[in-house]
């Protein structure tokens, strides 16, 4: 009679994920302790020993940032900026990598160059030099003036990354779409830019993030005009000096998670094979 032999682990199999389970629970211990922040009462939150759970749950953090008059146009504010950015920095990006990658042209390597030389340089460096850009173009207190330097900043990393993937589709599939009768154009949209979606999903992520999630563009660019404000100024509302509202803050700022984990479940397939491609190239 055979015996069944059960998978042994080999002991590196298990360290890995013993290790992977850590950084796991390091990772998300913050945004459990910003939902459990936003769940708390008042007075366990001004507790000077906290505690990893409550036993006292209340909405009323969230209550207080719903019923803020101006949150829900700041959410809309956002997904605006977000939106242009991650949709106009995908197409730029693309139709870059494009030329960069199938043409040749002087100063090609110099303009590769340049794109790294500018991930290089620090956002906070740039951000005074921006200001006056924006204000001698009359960009101040308007979403243009977050939508312009998240598409300038996120578009290095996008066309180097998308560069691997266009590299990719081999030579002779053009040459066969154009002997087929295909335009470059119609081999552009139709036939290039399915196969290399997966990288425009993985760079329109970090671009999504980074549009997102900014505070410093959107204290430094919007002044006066409170209507043109995004989520993270939201967070200002509930944050005084004297008296800090922290379960407003913490509320306010997982609501602020929660359409970046939405973007996430939608893409997260394309974005795992974006990511693979790009380390594979």
């Amino acid at each position: 009679m055979s015996r069944v032999r059960l998978p042994v682990r080999r002991p590196w199999r298990l360290a890995a994920e013993v290790t992977a389970l850590l950084v796991a629970v390091v990772v998300a211990f913050p945004l459990y302790w910003m939902v459990l922040g936003a769940l708390r009462p008042a007075g366990e939150i001004e507790s000077t020993e906290p505690r990893p759970w409550t036993t006292s749950p209340t909405l009323d953090s969230f209550r207080r940032v719903f019923e803020q008059h101006d949150f829900g146009r700041y959410f809309v504010n956002s997904l605006v900026v977000a939106g242009s950015v991650v949709l106009a920095s995908a197409l730029i990006a693309f139709l870059a990598a494009t030329a960069v990658t199938r043409f040749r042209f002087r100063f090609r390597t110099t303009l590769l160059i340049m794109f790294l030389v500018a991930q290089m340089v620090p956002v906070e460096a740039l951000t005074i030099p921006l200001f006056f850009l924006m204000r001698d173009f009359g960009l101040l207190n308007t979403l243009g003036s977050l939508i312009l330097p998240h598409i300038a900043f996120s578009l290095p990393f996008a066309v180097w990354m998308l560069r691997g993937f266009v590299r990719a589709v081999p030579e002779s599939l053009e040459e066969a779409a154009y002997l087929d009768g295909a335009s470059r154009a119609r081999f552009l949209w139709r036939i290039l830019l399915p196969l290399v979606l997966p990288g425009l999903v993985a760079t329109s992520v970090f671009s999504f993030i980074s549009a997102w999630n900014d505070f410093l563009f959107a204290k430094s660019f919007i002044i006066s005009d409170t209507s043109q404000s995004t989520l993270p100024m939201a967070l200002l509302v509930f944050y005084k000096p004297d008296e800090p509202d922290w379960g407003g803050v913490m509320a306010a700022s997982t609501v602020m998670t929660i359409p970046v984990l939405v973007f996430f479940v939608l893409v997260q397939r394309r974005l795992v094979s974006g990511l693979g491609g790009a380390v594979k190239d």
